[in-house]
């Protein structure tokens, strides 16, 4: 049986997520077997954007006070612009990416996401991927900004935009399936 199929799965999110940057993984990793928890600041409801305007509301399954990074074996982190930079000034957001940077399990954002990467300084000397607007906020951070589809560094999985969502959510199961990482 797969690892996949075993696995628990936390997507952190909160209003103004990436209406197919949330879902798509969402559905995918379940499809693939694993249990899929959306986490969000207050176990509520969160109202995706989609494109251009909000989009639909996600149920939470649980609230962000409630999860540890030892209950999971990998962190989904959505983008969007309003989302991570509603995140990346919530320090149990950002305690909660650090550990699970910290105890080697798989850290996946897309898009905007890497933005939380960032204010939880956990990307110099990594390889990583972003939107393309970002880019020099990844590089200033101390990261190799490449321009791929999906890009996997020591655990940590990075894509640019919803175009690459098929690789993204491929290159997330491939490294549940390979376990835990020791990062440096």
């Amino acid at each position: 049986m797969p690892a996949i199929s075993n696995a628990k799965i936390a997507i952190l999110a909160t209003h103004g997520f990436e209406q197919s940057e949330l879902e798509v993984p969402r559905d995918k990793l379940r499809s693939a077997g694993a249990t899929v928890h959306v986490v969000t600041p207050d176990g509520q409801a969160i109202k995706g954007w989609d494109k251009t305007d909000w989009g639909s509301e996600v149920e939470a399954d649980k609230a962000l006070s409630t999860v540890q990074a030892s209950d999971y074996d990998a962190l989904v982190l959505p983008g969007g612009q309003i989302n991570p930079d509603l995140l990346r000034v919530n320090d149990s957001a950002l305690s909660l990416i650090r550990d699970f940077v910290g105890n080697g399990r798989i850290v996946a954002a897309i898009c905007h996401a890497p933005w939380l990467l960032i204010e939880a300084g956990v990307v110099e000397g990594r390889e990583m991927t972003s939107y393309h607007s970002i880019r020099t906020d990844v590089k200033n951070a101390g990261a190799n900004w490449v321009d791929r589809e999906a890009v996997v560094s020591n655990g940590i999985v990075t894509s640019r935009n919803p175009d690459d969502l098929d690789a993204f959510t491929a290159k997330i199961i491939e490294e549940i399936e390979e376990g835990r990482h020791e990062r440096g």
